[in-house]
């Protein structure tokens, strides 16, 4: 789709989870000008914005306003006359309690354009991440979604709690939670029994997700005694006994867990991926960028006599992938690697080379240094020339253990890892707060530029007193021990599947502790 100059999208972001945006709601926040946003639309969906779109936040607290809603109002109409598109992310369904009605009225009263972009409401989405259908036919056929920021002791009421009480079988009443005595009691005034089963879930569909069970009678103590607040929703009605058994979410292994993900924005999306499907939320905090050689001319020299080499080693993905960009930058192709035998370090860097028909020769099974020369010292002779394309900063040891052998040895810089700016004031935030539950690193290189963008001084790391580090392999943890960080989580397999499910085991010896 293309989006408008001057036009205002009125988007439904979802309950949390940002995997729920919709489709439609997607590309208009990639193609946005402007994108305003309130506290319950994930700050996730703004990975997707582009570079040089304006970014605002918005949001509303009960007891903080960023800005009132005359005030957004105003804004949107502002930026839509200057000629702007507009994307206006908004918590759940913009017409479900989201005041997008009102933003919708104000646009049209200026003459503004405006589309309204429906999302999922959390009305619905949060009881289903909760194991709640809000309908079931053994239960009932009926559901009502309520305000509950109404005061239901007032005089005037627009909700009829009689019909309400008696006439539809799932309730659920919106951000209520300050109003739950009141709108439990107003229930069972108008005939609902006191044992009417009540789930209250907070932060629907993220990993902060909590549910709390009870019924009419019980729930509002209950409340207190757990100091349940909003953001929340209240859900009354028999359904609710179906949680025991249809709860998912919470099930999933790494439920509950925000991990920070540290490698390249190119790399991320795997691990981002896996932790996702895993039940947690990852965050993306690329501190590396992928860079070009300073100087091509070494690995230009390597390419043009490429026919020279016995062996290539790959210690990477990026090495392949740097090395074959180059390499094809020379008209060169995979038949002028005839003869040449190839050694990659780690199943994924093989299974790059295996994607582009190369066959590889060699594997070690552990992927360090002392274990790669220890394999190849029975299939290397003395005066075999063997290329090494790798990264500026990778450890002299392999290279210099392989010319102990006998071996020729051309090391030449194919990529460059540099440290990049990104959003580090925020991670530092969400750290201090306690909100990262894990960090990832997958190489040296990101262990050393997460300490220089956070600016963390090697003699006080109490920033991440509360947070576990799992590391891919010894290596990374090493570098980790030499500026002054602790490893929680090793990976035994040093590959990116093989550090979620370090991960994970982590995660149930945790959970078997506690039982």
């Amino acid at each position: 789709m293309m989006i408008n100059k001057g036009t205002v999208y009125l988007i439904g972001a979802g309950p949390g989870d940002p995997g729920l945006i919709t489709v439609k709601g997607l590309e208009c926040i990639q193609q946005a000008d402007v994108i305003i946003y309130d506290r319950l639309a994930s700050p996730r969906l703004l990975d997707y914005s582009r570079p040089d779109a304006e970014i605002i936040f918005v949001g509303k607290q009960p007891d903080k306003h960023t800005l009132t809603q005359s005030e957004i109002n105003d804004l949107l109409v502002q930026k839509a006359k200057e000629g702007m598109s507009v994307a206006r992310l908004k918590g759940g369904d913009p017409f479900v309690f989201g005041r997008g009605g009102e933003e919708a009225e104000e646009l049209a009263r200026h003459g503004i354009p405006f589309e309204i972009v429906p999302g999922v409401t959390s009305a619905v989405a949060v009881p289903a991440y909760a194991g709640i259908p809000v309908t079931h036919r053994d239960f009932t056929s009926s559901v009502s979604i309520i305000t509950g920021n109404e005061d239901p002791t007032k005089e005037n009421s627009n909700i009829e709690w009689a019909k309400l009480a008696a006439g539809t079988g799932t309730l659920i009443f919106l951000m209520g939670m300050s109003n739950l005595p009141a709108i439990a009691k107003r229930l069972v005034e108008h005939g609902r029994s006191p044992q009417t089963p009540v789930g209250l879930i907070r932060w629907g569909t993220r990993p902060e997700q909590k549910t709390l069970v009870g019924d009419l009678a019980s729930i509002a103590q209950l409340a207190v005694e757990q100091d349940f607040k909003n953001p929340a929703i209240i859900i009354v009605g028999e359904v609710v006994k179906l949680r025991d058994k249809l709860k998912w979410f919470e099930n999933k292994p790494l439920f509950g867990q925000r991990i920070l993900v540290t490698r390249s924005r190119e790399q991320a999306s795997v691990l981002s991926r896996l932790i996702e499907n895993l039940g947690g939320e990852p965050v993306e905090f690329p501190t590396i960028t992928i860079a070009d050689p300073d100087d091509f001319e070494p690995l230009d020299k390597a390419i043009k006599h490429i026919e020279t080499y016995d062996w290539i080693v790959f210690t990477s993905v990026n090495g392949v992938k740097s090395f074959i960009k180059r390499f094809q930058y020379f008209n060169r192709d995979i038949r002028d690697l005839k003869g040449i035998r190839l050694c990659a370090i780690g199943p994924q860097t093989g299974k790059e080379l295996r994607s582009m028909a190369l066959y590889v020769d060699y594997i070690p099974a552990e992927y360090r240094a002392e274990e790669i020369v220890e394999g190849l010292k029975h299939k290397i002779s003395s005066g075999d020339r063997i290329l090494l394309p790798r990264a500026d900063i990778a450890r002299k040891l392999l290279p210099e253990s392989l010319r102990a052998l006998g071996a020729e040895v051309d090391e030449v810089i194919a990529y460059r890892t540099l440290a990049t700016s990104s959003n580090a004031g925020a991670i530092k935030e969400m750290l201090a707060k306690g909100k990262i539950n894990i960090i990832t690193f997958t190489s040296s290189s990101t262990v050393r530029n997460f300490i220089t963008l956070l600016g963390i001084e090697p003699s006080d790391t109490s920033l991440l007193k509360n947070t576990k580090i799992a590391c891919i392999g010894p290596i990374t943890v090493k570098t980790a021990a030499d500026l002054g960080l602790r490893c929680d989580i090793v990976a035994h397999e040093y590959t990116i599947p093989g550090l979620v499910k370090a991960i994970i085991n982590d995660a149930n010896s945790i959970d078997m502790k506690g039982l």
